[in-house]
């Protein structure tokens, strides 16, 4: 998987960044409309740091894929 480094707008309710709301993907802005499936990877560990991942319908009707990385505070799209 690639995955390409934007920006994004978050919702911080009980937890920072604890999902998406918006989306910046070159040049254009996304509305994420839902949250289709939400999942985890990696451990407290230096060599794996932990990231979340966000299956979300934006407002074009699409499906994209997008990654938090907490290690590096920084948000990622899975380019396919």
């Amino acid at each position: 998987m690639e995955f390409e480094n934007i920006d994004v707008q978050v919702y911080s309710g009980y937890k920072v960044n604890e999902r998406p709301i918006a989306f910046k993907l070159r040049d254009r802005e996304y509305k994420v409309i839902t949250i289709v499936d939400r999942w985890y990877e990696g451990s407290l560990g230096a060599h794996e740091p932990v990231m979340d991942y966000f299956k979300v319908r934006a407002d074009d009707d699409r499906e994209y894929i997008l990654r938090y990385n907490n290690l590096f505070n920084a948000w990622a799209v899975m380019i396919k």
